[in-house]
């Protein structure tokens, strides 16, 4: 009595011997197997056509998701280059805080902007950047090494923001120069969703870093 053949070797010998299927090509269409499409019984020859349709798809669709990733990648450095032309246009150093917050709120329609600046050049003591700074936001400045992306915890430095209460989720950026911080950048959402823990920070370094040479002339 003959053993049943094992499937794994099988395929193993069809790997190893791919004229197979060239010296007996009418197995191609005697061959019925069931498509997971219809239900129905195909020739192999039909079944490897679906298999490589679904194939072409997943490729179709993963260059779709490529473009489109792409895009916003564009639309987002487009956005970032134009921020940076306003900052580079702003003249004074007294009007580079307005032209950074400013900036931001219109080219990337954040709906609340604003930031504060420290140990800045006492001709600026009276100027809004600077005010109502507690030493409580200089050490958690200091301590920001990367970006916050995230629900709004009652923070000291969202409470700058003009409507504070309506912040559901907030970017707060270090402003830093020569390794230490001078400043806080904050942007704030009423969309929990806006700014989560989980987005991408590299634009939002740059921005940071961007900002912090635009004002670091503004320091004592």
């Amino acid at each position: 009595m003959t053993d049943p053949l094992d499937s794994t070797a099988v395929a193993a010998w069809l790997a190893d011997n791919p004229n197979f299927f060239a010296e007996h090509a009418g197995l191609l269409g005697q061959v019925r197997l069931s498509s997971p499409l219809t239900g129905k019984a195909v020739s192999l020859q039909e079944r490897q056509m679906e298999v490589m349709r679904d194939k072409y798809k997943a490729l179709e669709l993963r260059m779709a998701e490529l473009i489109h990733l792409a895009q916003d990648n564009a639309a987002i450095a487009n956005k970032f280059h134009a921020w940076t032309q306003g900052l580079l246009a702003a003249r004074r150093d007294a009007d580079r805080p307005s032209a950074v917050a400013d900036g931001l709120r219109t080219g990337f329609a954040v709906p609340q902007v604003t930031l504060r600046l420290w140990d800045v050049d006492p001709i600026y003591s009276d100027a809004w950047f600077v005010e109502g700074v507690s030493d409580d936001a200089r050490i958690f400045a200091n301590s920001l090494l990367t970006p916050y992306c995230g629900s709004n915890h009652d923070f000291e430095a969202v409470r700058w923001l003009g409507d504070a209460a309506a912040v559901q989720s907030t970017v707060i950026l270090p402003l830093r120069a020569g390794g230490v911080a001078f400043g806080l950048l904050i942007m704030g959402s009423p969309d929990p969703e806006r700014f989560s823990a989980h987005m991408a920070t590299d634009f939002l370094i740059h921005i940071g870093e961007t900002a912090s040479a635009a004002l670091a002339a503004l320091r004592a």
